[in-house]
């Protein structure tokens, strides 16, 4: 095997020509094996990018705003906790109600039984 002088180069391919890439291969009846040799790039390569395409991390519109895992994560617990909140006030709520009617049920049984011994307040 010769030995390189240079260090192989890595291309960097920008976000829409991955974009437009992935879109080729979601076409229907073509296959990714097909796209990557028509691109002339590995059809791994294709493969990672339409993972990386459903997972957000490569967009189709620049004007999009990619979001990182640790932002959405961060985002899901915030979500979990407040309606976690939001089920524990509601218990809280519902409990107050019933001792509201509670009470309220307990002073009408005194007042109708202080009328029916004549008593008056």
């Amino acid at each position: 095997m010769p030995r390189y002088n240079q260090p192989r180069r890595t291309w960097r391919y920008t976000e829409e020509f991955k974009a437009k890439a992935v879109l080729l291969s979601h076409l229907e009846g073509v296959q990714v094996k097909e796209v990557a040799a028509t691109l002339d790039i590995h059809p791994f390569m294709l493969s990672r990018w339409r993972k990386e395409y459903r997972e957000g991390k490569i967009v189709a519109d620049k004007r999009k705003k990619v979001t990182s895992i640790k932002q959405e994560t961060k985002e899901l617990d915030e979500l979990k906790k407040a309606r976690k909140d939001v089920a524990r006030l509601t218990q809280e709520n519902d409990l107050l109600k019933k001792w509201q009617r509670f009470l309220a049920e307990a002073h009408q049984n005194d007042i109708d039984s202080s009328r029916e011994t004549g008593n008056s307040e």
